[in-house]
């Protein structure tokens, strides 16, 4: 079992670095404090999501679909889009 979490970290976090050579998402920081970031900003954006499309629309099943589809693509578009930014020199003061 614990073979089995050792080398699926190894496989997750070699995968993101051949996706993207060379990134270290703000320096010092780990590629697991950069999914924990990202999930709980997730967490919050579910929260207004539903809370939004559920004042306008008044329908929980619109809400909760909405919710769900919207938080899939764009916690990765979040994830990716903080490391490509890390790579971008422009605006940093060195």
């Amino acid at each position: 079992m614990l073979h089995e979490k050792v080398v699926t970290k190894w496989y997750n976090t070699h995968m993101i670095e051949k996706l993207f050579p060379h990134t270290h998402h703000h320096p010092g920081e780990t590629l697991k404090r950069s999914i924990v970031k990202t999930v709980t900003y997730r967490l919050v954006v579910l929260v207004l999501d539903f809370s939004v499309i559920y004042l306008f629309t008044g329908q929980i099943k619109i809400a909760v679909g909405f919710m769900i589809l919207s938080n899939i693509y764009t916690s990765f578009s979040y994830f990716f889009h903080e490391r490509i930014w890390d790579n971008i020199k422009w605006g940093t003061i060195k």
